[in-house]
């Protein structure tokens, strides 16, 4: 058995979104029983992210226009920063990729430099 938006919060809608957002950071969660320890651990964490997110009103807002009558909320994934998703990653045993580092091997020279030259990349 799954975690479930209940074990998260008593808003569904809220406790969807955050579960949602969650899944991304750390896809193990699906496979997470909310009765062992990394599921509790899991619930845990995500219960402390619902509780941290201000209430939907002035504190969330982030722009209001006036004669378009549009308000502008914060984005649940500014919840997520820092401590709670190094939490997550934590529990699935995920490695993060420690900046904009590629993943896998170039060539140094390509086929192209025949063609027009290139420098060489530092």
């Amino acid at each position: 058995m799954a975690i479930t938006f209940a074990e998260i919060s008593e808003d569904e809608e809220l406790g969807r979104r955050v579960l949602s957002r969650a899944r991304l950071i750390a896809p193990c969660l699906d496979s997470l029983d909310p009765d062992t320890e990394p599921g509790r651990d899991a619930i845990a964490i995500l219960r402390g992210v619902v509780a941290e997110l201000p209430a939907t009103g002035q504190s969330r807002m982030r722009s209001l226009s006036r004669n378009g009558t549009a308000i502008t909320l914060a984005a649940i994934a500014s919840a997520f920063e820092g401590d709670a998703e190094a939490s997550l990653r934590a529990i699935c045993g995920a490695v993060t990729n420690g900046g904009a580092q590629p993943r896998g091997s170039f060539p140094a020279t390509s086929p192209i430099a025949g063609l027009w030259p290139e420098g060489r990349y530092s």
